[in-house]
């Protein structure tokens, strides 16, 4: 299969890397408007050719959008103006307004809209590695839109890549993802935002910083250009979210204030309880 890979950084390369080398790949083009970054995909390997976006379209058997969620809005519309036979599918981390976007496009039957649960905070084709889709989670949403023949193509990649599926509307993709995956992005770079503003002596972080600090703030290293458009798209979700999150943050500090050991004890106790969640 011949597979036209749209964005050549974490996602998109990372995919390049595992569909080539499990055998699901035997050519991939690679689409990028940063020259440097389709520069290094060439030379690291990860596509066989570089190319504009209407000639990989015109090539390929499947195309895969791993661009920002603004970006994949604005191209999405004409990739399927061009499309034929071929299958299109995208990785965003937002659903909703993609798939009100093309709800009502003749081709909207050769799109398959998907979000792999699976990243690092490291951005560009240097950070692409393989094995980064293993055991994780991939939402497909309004599968009823797509054909059976597109939704068995993008379903055939993701067992390729091991990862189980999951099944959901668009809408309820964005919900649950507010709450799992965009509200820690948030709490991170609030947090980075904060002991900036109060460390003025950066050496004093580094000195003082843990696993426990480097592990809460290690998604403040993602990029702007990523999540700034996935709040503005998902933002009536993520400003629910960020209610019941500020809620909970007062709730700490009134039993801070009040020295309420019994209330911090509860509500630690009660945050111990994702320990099984996350476990099952």
């Amino acid at each position: 299969m011949r597979i036209g890979v749209v964005g050549l950084g974490l996602i998109g390369g990372s995919m390049a890397i595992d569909l080539r080398k499990r055998g699901f790949a035997s050519y991939i083009i690679g689409v990028d408007t940063d020259k440097l970054h389709a520069q290094t995909a060439l030379k690291l390997g990860l596509v066989d050719e570089i190319a504009s976006l209407e000639d990989a379209v015109v090539i390929s058997d499947l195309i895969i959008l791993a661009v920002p969620a603004n970006v994949t809005i604005r191209l999405l519309p004409g990739i399927l103006d061009k499309v034929d036979k071929q299958v299109v599918t995208d990785a965003c981390s937002i659903k909703a307004n993609i798939s009100e976007r093309i709800k009502y496009h003749s081709k909207r039957a050769n799109y398959v809209a998907a979000h792999p649960m699976a990243g690092t905070e490291y951005s560009g084709p240097w950070a692409a590695v393989s094995g980064l889709f293993d055991s994780k989670a991939v939402i497909l949403c309004d599968c009823e839109d797509s054909s059976d023949a597109s939704l068995a193509v993008v379903r055939r990649m993701y067992e390729f890549l091991n990862m189980r599926t999951i099944f959901m509307s668009a809408y309820n993709h964005d919900e649950h993802a507010a709450y799992v995956s965009h509200i820690s992005h948030i709490s991170s770079f609030a947090l980075a935002l904060t002991v900036l503003d109060k460390e003025k002596n950066e050496k004093n972080i580094f000195d003082l910083a843990s696993g426990g600090f480097d592990s809460t703030v290690r998604l403040a290293k993602s990029s702007a250009e990523m999540w700034t458009p996935i709040f503005e798209h998902n933002a009536t979700n993520v400003v629910t979210v960020l209610d019941t999150y500020i809620h909970q943050l007062n709730q700490f500090k009134e039993a801070i204030q009040k020295n309420d050991q019994k209330q911090m004890s509860e509500m630690i106790n009660k945050a111990n309880r994702i320990k099984k969640v996350l476990s099952t």
